[in-house]
């Protein structure tokens, strides 16, 4: 169980010298992997202007970043683990800084979409890589603990900075500038690691497993793509229903395999202790309700209140200071009244701010949404502690492992609240709309199926109507902002009910300073 302060523990190097500017790059460079994820909602529609993607490649721009991510993270921390993690993290910065640049030769959706892949194979080894070093780069329990804190704030204001950043570029240059902005920032990044960051990997890594690889890539994948599909398509879905079989069978067979190996590439026996699992199970809650919050709430401040792409960032911007403020106060208050009662307290105070959205009468005023946004953000900074809930419960030849799982369910949850959430508020928003009403405004066939589909969809049809046009589109915004009302009663839903599993599975003991338990 847990480690007592009197116990000594012989196996602890001492600390690394330069281990907060370690942390500074560490935490700079999940900053921009995170607002990659968001950046884009406020890019969307000058990208759409120029390169005119169909509704499917508009998709898959958006969707194939987290889709390529999350498929390789299992992958890229094990090779991190046998490689290096300080030389997965360098050459993920390398890619990730190239990538970027070759914005400048896209001149097609294909391009976007193949550039977005790419960036998510960066992403990958970046992410797990920075998590995975703090654990060995921080030897002392307190330390890390603080250590995680900021990781955690990073990754927490990173999703809200990305659309403030995004529309920051947006209003001075065009939108390759969203990619651009990584260039100069990974080259520091390498050039900081190269210099601040010690090399670490396990010791005893084992064999490599290539048949565990390929099956956690194709689950993975496939799993991320069968949630995107139901979320858009519905749940008869036969593409989705298939995609959902081939990540069962191929997840199934890899969790068989890492069980029955001695030297797994995850180690999914982590999930056995209880504090490991209630730090999962917080960190994939907040990033299901976190991504589809942002993804909403951007395009209702843009499309219904007409604020442009800085004014949206600005607007979004009390998350960023509700999880900036939470997140290096949770490991204290942790201390003080408990890594229980921290974790399922931000879910609660999250849930709280869902809550909010759903009891404000339609449209919401700016100021519920301001309080509403506080809120989340002040519960995602309280959940700084989850990476050390999770990171406690891993000794640290496993930290790879734990990094992984970690970082696994932070995207399946963003991809799985954009998704799930995403298409319950797209499903009451066409249920708002229905084909006989628009065959009154004159839109018929594809372009009442456009108007159908998405806010941006209605206004875009809208302008062949000439003077009907605001008629309609009156009567998409206000479907829209029932949608969002409707939405925040399943954010809350989903925050409650993960607020008590975390309740029921944290060890009312666990002491977040006293080490590996």
């Amino acid at each position: 169980m847990i480690t007592h302060a009197h116990k000594p523990e012989r196996s602890i190097p001492p600390p690394h010298p330069k281990r907060w500017a370690g942390l500074a790059v560490l935490s700079v460079s999940l900053l921009i992997v995170v607002m990659d994820m968001t950046i884009l909602n406020v890019a969307l529609p000058a990208i759409t202007a120029d390169v005119r993607p169909d509704s499917v490649q508009l998709l898959w721009i958006v969707d194939v970043y987290s889709l390529v991510l999350s498929g390789l993270l299992v992958t890229a921390s094990a090779v991190g683990d046998r490689w290096g993690r300080k030389r997965t993290l360098l050459t993920g910065f390398a890619i990730f800084g190239l990538v970027s640049l070759g914005v400048l030769l896209a001149a097609s959706p294909a391009h976007i979409i193949a550039l977005r892949a790419l960036l998510g194979i960066g992403g990958a080894m970046i992410m797990p890589s920075t998590l995975s070093m703090i654990r060995t780069l921080f030897t002392d329990p307190g330390e890390r603990a603080t250590a995680l804190g900021v990781w955690a704030a990073m990754a927490a204001v990173g999703s809200a900075l990305g659309p403030i950043l995004g529309g920051l570029l947006l209003e001075f240059f065009t939108w390759q500038s969203a990619f651009l902005v990584n260039v100069p920032i990974m080259v520091a990044a390498i050039v900081a690691g190269v210099l601040l960051l010690p090399e670490s990997k396990n010791p005893n890594p084992g064999r490599w497993d290539a048949l565990g690889a390929l099956l956690s890539i194709a689950g993975m994948t496939a799993l991320v793509y069968a949630i995107k599909q139901f979320g858009k398509e519905g749940l008869a879905d036969p593409g989705a229903l298939i995609s959902l079989a081939v990540a069962a069978a191929a997840l199934g067979w890899f969790i068989a395999r890492c069980l029955h190996r001695p030297d797994p590439l995850l180690d999914v026996r982590l999930f056995k202790g209880p504090a490991f699992s209630a730090g999962t199970i917080a960190a994939l809650s907040t990033s299901i309700a976190m991504a589809a919050m942002l993804l909403l709430i951007a395009q209702w401040m843009q499309l219904v209140e007409g604020y442009s792409a800085l004014e949206t960032g600005v607007r979004l911007l009390p998350t960023a200071v509700g999880a900036g403020v939470m997140s290096p106060l949770a490991p204290r208050l942790a201390d003080r009244f408990g890594a229980r009662a921290v974790l399922a307290g931000g879910l609660l105070v999250s849930g709280i701010g869902f809550l909010v959205v759903f009891a404000v009468p339609t449209p919401p005023g700016y100021l519920a949404v301001a309080v509403a946004l506080l809120l989340i953000g002040s519960g995602m900074g309280a959940l700084a502690i989850a990476s050390a809930v999770i990171m406690s419960g891993a000794p640290p030849e496993k930290a790879g492992s734990a990094a992984a799982i970690e970082e696994t369910s932070y995207e399946l949850g963003g991809t799985f609240g954009v998704a799930v959430l995403g298409s319950v508020a797209a499903a009451i928003y066409r249920d708002r709309l229905p084909v006989p009403d628009l065959a009154e405004h004159g839109l018929h066939g594809p372009a009442a199926e456009a108007a159908r589909e998405s806010l941006a969809g209605a206004m875009e049809a809208a302008r062949s109507l000439g003077p009907a046009a605001s008629r309609l589109v009156g009567e998409a915004q206000d479907a829209f902002s029932a949608s969002l009302g409707l939405f925040g009663l399943v954010g809350a839903l989903i925050m409650l009910l993960a607020a008590a599993a975390v309740w029921l599975l944290t060890p009312r003991t666990l002491d977040l300073s006293a080490g590996h338990h």
